[in-house]
């Protein structure tokens, strides 16, 4: 479905061949970041047991890691935007998978929570740095299906760690098998230095910058940051993680909670959604590159995932019904992710990639911290049903920010 034919390219000679090789590599180091995230939970049983500690200790593992990732990504976007994107982005590769490798070494609870804290520091190098390189890169016919790769790319390693680290665990222990891992990320990090030539990105560089012309003063930093355009979009960020952080951390507990469902049934109709998601991101790819509406395509997504989202809340639905409801579901939401990243990109000055991808992306953090203290208050409550409608809240407030960003944009150009 998004395959990319070179056919179009013959007027580009090599073109097609680069834009290939760097979707690649930067997919790749996508990759790790997604799977080194979820590295950690699947092993908490194992791990409570042999650090003697209770879930919520084991819970600071996750939280150290967002909190540092959430700092890390503003600050390693200003470096990219200053020195530039690919040895940043390698070196935060090899030194996340250098953690990791540490953490299956040492065994020691609070060893790993520091070890987590870097690697969160090293996590937060992966959004500046890829758009940086995507945006400086590839074509920009193929910017659209270049953003949905990336974004599927992060959303495969997240898929296959849990299975990949419970199956090394059970061969060769949970300390062998999370040194295995971060080895893993280190080798990677080598094969991007090896074969990263095509990973150009220099301190200000930006294809949608006319050949020849040099970079203006522009704003400062800290200007383009406040500016409400980009201000939107970190809103839209968070409300994104927030809305998301509802259905793939809770939906199990809320359905049972609410209608009893049983945890299998419930734990396909998460499945079912998660599969849609990807599928999505890769039908989002292709509309992404042929449309400039993106705040459209977004915005209707998010009023269909919105009211699905009700529907779900207010009716016991037989399993069948269920599924293919998430499974819709699943699809428009992978579908707003692509035109998520061009609606930053379209605000987003010349140059300036890193540090508003990496300070936008902070949403992420922000409604990866609260999300679950939102919901799980709730469901403690016992307001199960009231889950799903301030999920749908969150994402109907999200369709209003899709707007309200590039109207911003549009109002700081013609005033320009």
């Amino acid at each position: 479905m998004t395959a990319i034919s070179p056919a179009a390219d013959e007027a580009e000679p090599g073109s097609f061949r680069d834009d290939v090789k760097v979707i690649s590599l930067i997919g790749v180091a996508h990759f790790f970041s997604h799977f080194y995230i979820l590295v950690l939970p699947p092993l908490f049983p194992i791990l409570k047991e042999a650090f003697g500690v209770s879930y919520v200790e084991l819970g600071l593992f996750v939280m150290a890691f967002s909190g540092a990732t959430g700092i890390s990504q503003i600050v390693c976007g200003y470096l990219v935007d200053r020195i530039g994107a690919k040895g940043i982005l390698i070196a935060g590769l090899a030194l996340e998978g250098l953690a990791f490798l540490l953490i299956g070494l040492t065994g020691s609870y609070w060893a790993v929570l520091g070890l987590m804290v870097v690697a969160g520091i090293a996590n937060g190098v992966y959004h500046p740095a890829d758009y940086a390189i995507l945006s400086a890169s590839v074509s920009e016919k193929r910017m659209g299906r270049a953003f949905s790769l990336h974004t599927f790319t992060g959303f495969f390693g997240g898929a296959v760690v849990p299975p990949t680290i419970i199956a090394l665990a059970a061969l060769f222990g949970w300390e062998t098998g999370v040194a295995i891992c971060g080895a893993a990320g280190i080798l990677a990090a080598a094969g991007l230095l090896v074969f990263g030539r095509s990973l150009k990105h220099a301190p200000g560089a930006d294809k949608r910058r006319k050949p020849g012309a040099k970079a203006d003063a522009g704003p400062t930093p800290t200007s383009v940051l406040l500016s409400p355009p980009i201000l939107m979009c970190l809103v839209f960020f968070t409300l994104l993680a927030l809305s998301q952080g509802g259905i793939n951390q809770f939906l199990i507990a809320t359905l049972n909670a609410l209608y009893d469902t049983p945890v299998a049934e419930a734990t396909a109709a998460l499945t079912s959604y998660l599969f849609g998601t990807a599928g999505g991101i890769l039908i989002g790819g292709q509309i992404a590159d042929r449309t400039r509406h993106h705040n459209r395509v977004a915005a209707t997504c998010f009023l269909f995932t919105a009211a699905a989202v009700l529907v779900i809340g207010l009716v016991a639905l037989p399993l069948w019904l269920l599924i293919g409801l998430m499974v819709a579901q699943g699809i428009a939401q992978g579908i707003i992710m692509p035109s998520r990243d061009m609606l930053v990109r379209s605000v987003t000055p010349p140059g300036a990639m890193g540090k508003v991808f990496g300070f936008v992306s902070t949403g992420f953090s922000i409604g990866g911290i609260v999300s679950p203290l939102l919901f799980g208050f709730l469901l403690d409550q016992g307001r199960p049903a009231v889950v799903f409608y301030v999920v749908a809240a969150f994402m109907v407030v999200s369709l209003v920010t899709v707007f309200t960003a590039v109207g911003k944009r549009r109002e700081a150009d013609a005033t320009a």
